[in-house]
């Protein structure tokens, strides 16, 4: 039995649970454990664990497995009260799974996913000839009614093709080709390149709001260049382009990258793309780019642990104090898993990434 603070603080953070636009006081007094995760790769996705028995209507049984209150499809928010509370999910119920543990009272959970598991659910082969990537997503997300926010501005390819691929993994592919991010925002799909994304910014310190954290920097996946080679159909030339530190330089608040420290430590280290074949010196430039882009930003990287607020958010950045010399300073967050438990209370964990060392705290 925990003690009455921890009771308390327990009590304090529990998410409350809307269904179909109505708040459900029995599901939120009756949560149990609660997953919200994120990243940036789009595709939200939440897990309720609820107890599944108890006195209704002057009798005494299953409480949900009438489908009355929580059924599939139904769309569930997740918030947290307060004078200003914080919504921190939406989605649609996709599964339902029975728990009948040893010793202990049934119990219920609800798989929820946001709005881009109708990409996810839907695979086709097509092409799209002399088209942007920028235009490829907004016809997908034309193709399942959603408004789109795009933000990128890759070259023209005279063929792109989707083989036997969801609309969900082709879009993830495109975004990642030019090392671009996805999320959702209601009914509108946001795809944009870190640079170009305004998400919240926090403050935390070791011993106090962050729990703990584990950070790596390694330079093993490091390369001080990356060349992309092709063909250039239109000019019947080769095409090829070098990426090196400079497309990361605004990253770097005036530190020094991965790239940059292998060069110096060990030497020049470069790699050439077998794997994607430009036809155009516009493709082969963002292919290079993005490929730096992508294994650069990934020099540090660290996973920890906060107890909200605040409350963070795939593509946040959020500034580490307490780690002391190259470990502090600013990272962005790649990833979250909100959970709440009646152990534990409400607790987030996050991971995070960025390309330099600090020199100093």
């Amino acid at each position: 039995m925990p003690p009455t603070n921890a009771v308390n603080t327990v009590l304090s953070a529990r998410p409350a649970v809307s269904v179909s636009g109505q708040d459900s006081p029995t599901a939120s007094a009756g949560l149990l454990n609660l997953e919200i995760i994120e990243t940036v790769e789009g595709l939200f996705r939440c897990e309720i664990t609820l107890g599944n028995w108890g006195v209704e209507d002057n009798s005494t049984g299953f409480l949900y497995l009438d489908r009355k209150k929580i059924d599939f499809g139904d769309e569930v928010e997740i918030t947290i009260p307060g004078d200003q509370p914080v919504k921190l999910f939406t989605g649609r119920v996709m599964a339902i799974e029975g728990k009948y543990p040893e010793g202990e009272a049934p119990q219920i959970t609800f798989l929820v996913e946001d709005k881009l598991q109708d990409l996810r659910m839907t695979r086709r082969t097509r092409s799209f000839s002399d088209a942007t990537d920028a235009s490829v997503i907004q016809q997908i997300a034309g193709d399942h009614s959603l408004q789109a926010q795009v933000d990128l501005s890759g070259p023209s390819h005279k063929i792109l093709a989707q083989v036997n691929q969801s609309d969900l993994a082709f879009l993830r592919q495109r975004a990642r080709a030019l090392a671009a991010e996805i999320w959702l925002d209601g009914t509108t799909l946001h795809v944009a390149p870190r640079t170009n994304r305004s998400g919240a910014r926090a403050n935390l310190t070791y011993n106090a709001n962050l729990t703990s954290f584990i950070v790596l920097a390694d330079l093993a996946a490091q390369r001080t260049a990356v060349t992309a080679s092709g063909w250039d159909v239109s000019g019947k030339q080769a095409a090829t382009h070098e990426a090196d530190d400079s497309v990361i330089s605004g990253e770097l608040n005036g530190q020094k990258s991965g790239p940059a420290l292998l060069s110096e430590k060990l030497g020049e280290r470069k790699e050439y793309l077998a794997h994607t074949l430009p036809f155009s010196s516009d493709e082969a430039t963002a292919h290079a780019e993005a490929y730096f882009r992508l294994m650069a930003r990934r020099f540090l990287t660290g996973s920890g642990v906060i107890q909200p607020p605040p409350y963070l958010h795939a593509g946040d950045t959020a500034r580490l104090s307490g780690l002391g010399g190259i470990f502090s300073g600013e990272y962005y967050i790649t990833a979250v898993r909100h959970i709440f438990n009646l152990s534990h209370g409400f607790r987030t964990e996050f991971q995070a990434e960025r390309p330099f060392i600090s020199a100093s705290e």
